[in-house]
């Protein structure tokens, strides 16, 4: 690896110089690390770049990471990774991204992840995405998420989208089961000219099936977001979406939640709440000896935790 993926790998996917457990290190298109463990297998697929990830039923407390870092410009990376979940499997997927650009060429990481969870496992997933680096070249990571759970399976999603990321389009699509359950807490931070998309659509299926979509989200500068989310329910089921965004400066943010409901038991709910940050919180933070600008960064710091 070169030092630059070793600075990403650290600020994504807490790197420390070594990964516990299974990991596969993506760095330009290529691999630059990577282990199986006895329960957790990882192989490269054959006609598509990408990854089979295999974990075996009943596999708990270990975790898998599959990082993946665009060093400079002139890259545009595609990867196909699929997870195969075994039956009453838990645990934790860490897949952050980060792409760098010193010139004025484009960094671009496209990340296709489909998630096949067997019945009763549960997965923590863990994502960062995070852009650097001096150049002019626009920084894009555009990730695509495919989820189908069996029947009660718990899929936990937290990504978050630290800063520096100039494109990004993040479309989800999810299928649950019976007593399957999906919960996404996302964080944006959007800056100068840089735009973010959000397009989840969830069909609740299986009875007694639920999801919670919570996105937060700050506009600065002249950056521009559009969140959307889609749910349907089509059993007795409870579904729940929440966008609340910050803008300041000239940002913009528009929220279009969506509930559609084909069964008389389907419990389906959203708010969205967008404004600027208030007058009183920086001035009680000013009171405290913060300048204005320290005040801001922490009432945005705590709103994106």
């Amino acid at each position: 690896m070169n030092n630059i993926t070793e600075k990403l790998l650290a600020a994504v996917s807490d790197w420390t110089g070594s990964f516990k457990g299974a990991f596969n290190i993506r760095e330009d298109g290529g691999c630059a690390g990577r282990r199986s463990t006895e329960h957790i297998k990882i192989e490269p697929k054959t006609g598509e770049p990408g990854l089979d990830i295999r974990i075996l039923p009943g596999t708990r407390g270990e975790s898998v990471s599959i990082p993946a870092c665009v060093t400079h410009g002139n890259v545009d990376d595609l990867v196909y990774n699929d997870f195969f979940v075994g039956e009453g499997a838990d645990v934790t997927i860490v897949a952050g991204c980060g792409v760098h650009t010193e010139d004025g060429e484009p960094a671009r990481h496209n990340g296709i992840h489909r998630f096949f969870l067997g019945k009763n496992s549960h997965v923590v997933y863990l994502e960062k995405h995070l852009g650097t680096g001096s150049g002019s070249g626009l920084r894009s990571i555009d990730p695509v998420t495919e989820v189908t759970l069996a029947e009660g399976a718990v899929l936990e999603m937290d990504t978050s989208q630290i800063g520096g990321v100039d494109r990004t389009t993040r479309k989800m699509s999810a299928s649950l089961g019976p007593r399957a359950r999906l919960i996404i807490h996302e964080r944006l931070l959007t800056e100068a000219d840089q735009t973010a998309e959000t397009d989840f659509v969830v069909t609740l299926d299986g009875e007694d099936s639920g999801v919670d979509l919570i996105s937060r989200s700050v506009a600065r500068g002249r950056s521009k977001q559009h969140y959307r989310s889609v749910i349907y329910g089509n059993a007795r089921c409870t579904g729940h979406s929440e966008c609340d965004a910050i803008i300041a400066d000239d940002g913009q943010v528009s929220a279009a939640p969506e509930l559609t409901a084909n069964h008389p038991d389907a419990a389906l709910i959203h708010e969205a709440a967008i404004g600027k940050i208030a007058g009183e919180q920086i001035l009680k933070l000013r009171t405290l000896g913060l300048t204005e600008q320290q005040a801001e960064e922490k009432i945005v710091a705590g709103f994106l935790k």
